[in-house]
């Protein structure tokens, strides 16, 4: 069984700061780093250390293929990684003394997809494999469609969340994986907020009944609920350094304990120490942990 991510890939430049920039302020960096980053990048290098057998549908600049070098040292596979001329995708992330983040992103290359490239690389594609997206790219509605066609199993992560994604043919979503923000952002309903997520969990079943439900809850854990269980997952309490990757590395983890057959209440476990790992290191992909990582600490048996 692959994976299938389309995905953006972008080049983060990363400025450790004591707090964010204000309006007007010009304010000194304490520390500056470029990583290969993107949530689309950061998730399929999970799924790669977690040794699932990954495609990545991207697109770079000709001028970035140490990128590319990259993700195949990971484990990641690049025949679907188009080389083009327009640059990549790229983002400005402050983190702060506390661990949070401020992001400034510029789409780039992620932007220029069409429906045949989506249409090609698909066509590899095997019933019940999966397909992964997040809302980073283009033609995402093309690639539900056609990822059914194909019977393929579909994971989406609605981030950055925008008014488009409630226009998507979400019914033809497997798996939805999203925070509380985007949880409350999707519901768009009076009086329904953020602090009450088991109750979003029940009103976004109500409106995709066959949806398979992820919602993370930051430093409180994870919910899950699909139409025969709700299930809650503490978060672990560790030193958070930068919560860059942390969601991205959850997704990568939850799907990899999904495909190799366990439960949901023990994928969620190994995906929350896998994501307690990553906030405890500066950066993107570059925190993420190895699924050797995970069994050396006893979340996962060999």
């Amino acid at each position: 069984m692959k994976v299938f991510n389309f995905g953006s890939i972008n080049i983060d430049h990363i400025y450790r700061v004591n707090h964010f920039a204000k309006p007007g302020e010009t304010l000194a960096s304490d520390n500056y780093q470029m990583m290969l980053g993107g949530k689309g990048a950061n998730q399929s290098i999970a799924l790669a250390r977690a040794k699932v057998l990954v495609q990545h549908i991207g697109r770079i600049s000709f001028h970035d293929e140490w990128i590319c070098r990259k993700l195949q040292k990971d484990g990641v596979g690049v025949y679907c990684l188009q080389h083009v001329d327009e640059p990549t995708g790229h983002a400005i992330i402050q983190v702060s003394d506390e661990g949070e983040n401020s992001i400034l992103l510029f789409g780039g290359a992620n932007k220029g997809f069409t429906e045949s490239n989506l249409a090609e690389y698909l066509s590899n594609s095997r019933p019940g494999d999966w397909l992964l997206m997040q809302n980073e790219c283009t033609h995402t509605a093309d690639a539900l469609r056609l990822a059914k066609q194909h019977k393929m199993i579909t994971a989406l992560n609605p981030a950055p969340m925008t008014d488009e994604i409630k226009a998507l043919p979400l019914d033809l979503v497997d798996y939805l994986i999203v925070n509380e923000i985007e949880a409350e952002q999707l519901a768009d309903t009076e009086g329904l907020t953020r602090d009450q997520p088991e109750a979003l969990l029940k009103h976004l079943h109500q409106h995709y009944p066959k949806m398979k439900l992820v919602l993370t809850l930051g430093s409180r854990g994870v919910m899950y609920k699909d139409a025969t269980q709700m299930v809650f997952v503490p978060a672990q309490k560790v030193e958070v350094v930068d919560t860059t990757a942390a969601g991205d590395t959850f997704i990568g983890y939850f799907i990899q304990q999904i495909i190799t057959g366990h439960d949901v209440k023990t994928a969620l476990e190994v995906a929350t120490q896998a994501s307690a790992i990553t906030v405890q290191s500066l950066g993107a992909s570059a925190s993420i942990p190895t699924l050797q990582q995970l069994i050396d600490l006893g979340a996962i048996h060999a």
